[in-house]
């Protein structure tokens, strides 16, 4: 008498062995109790007011828990980070003894760039070259090395207009445990947006009257400042302008 024999399909055997294993990893549930600890670290060292409920929710351990506990930490450490509070404990760690400076290049890089911006304001400055009437002329009615001094000229104040706003940007950072690693390679392209900016607050937006000394030296100069001061704000207007015209010509047209 033969026995029967049952046979088991390939697809059922292929599904047992390659079956996938859902859920949270352990590195992830590692790295959120490291940033749960960072932001614990950072509430206390600088007097921040901590929900009581974190206390209860770590001690269970539970993912909901700990989720719970992440997403109250945030709000109580908010402007700051878990990502930033990581990035500027390894900046009080690292180095230690040496100064602000040689641990942040970026400031150092910003202010040497400020030194720089205000050399070339001065040199240029004192050229014979500049002055009101070269610059009332603008970029238009002017050739050759007037022309490259004067432009020179409104780029260096429209740097140190730029520069200014992200000293005190990068200092207000550094307080607030906000900066991250990132900002270091924004920062060069808002410094060449801040004297794009300023160049075309200063030679484009001018304000034009039926005197010709309308346009002078302080005038320019006050512009291109501006200019690269709010490079952010001059970015939006022109894209607000840009998505108008857009919208104009993308307009559906609705037949009746």
């Amino acid at each position: 008498m033969t026995s029967a024999t049952t046979l088991t399909p390939p697809e059922a055997e292929t599904s047992k062995s390659t079956k996938t294993q859902y859920g949270i990893s352990k590195k992830v549930i590692t790295e959120l109790h490291l940033e749960i600890n960072n932001m614990l670290s950072y509430a206390i060292y600088n007097g921040i007011i901590i929900n009581p409920q974190v206390n209860a929710l770590i001690q269970n351990s539970s993912i909901d828990d700990l989720l719970t506990a992440h997403n109250l930490l945030v709000k109580n450490v908010a402007p700051a980070t878990p990502k930033s509070i990581e990035f500027t404990k390894a900046l009080r760690s690292q180095e230690k003894g040496k100064s602000i400076f040689n641990r942040l290049p970026l400031v150092r890089n910003l202010i040497l760039l400020s030194l720089g911006f205000l050399a070339v304001f001065i040199a240029t400055g004192l050229s014979p070259l500049v002055n009101a009437k070269s610059l009332s002329e603008g970029i238009m009615n002017n050739d050759g090395i007037p022309l490259l001094l004067n432009v020179t000229f409104l780029a260096s104040i429209s740097g140190l207009g730029v520069l200014f706003y992200l000293l005190k940007k990068v200092s207000d950072s550094i307080k607030n445990s906000t900066l991250v690693a990132e900002e270091f390679i924004a920062y060069v392209a808002q410094i060449i947006l801040g004297i794009m900016a300023g160049l075309i607050m200063s030679e484009i937006i001018s304000f034009y009257s039926s005197e010709t000394k309308a346009i002078s030296l302080f005038s320019k100069s006050v512009l291109a400042l501006i200019g690269g001061f709010s490079s952010d704000a001059i970015f939006t207007v022109l894209q607000g302008i840009i998505d108008r015209i857009k919208s104009f010509f993308t307009t559906p047209i609705i037949d009746n």
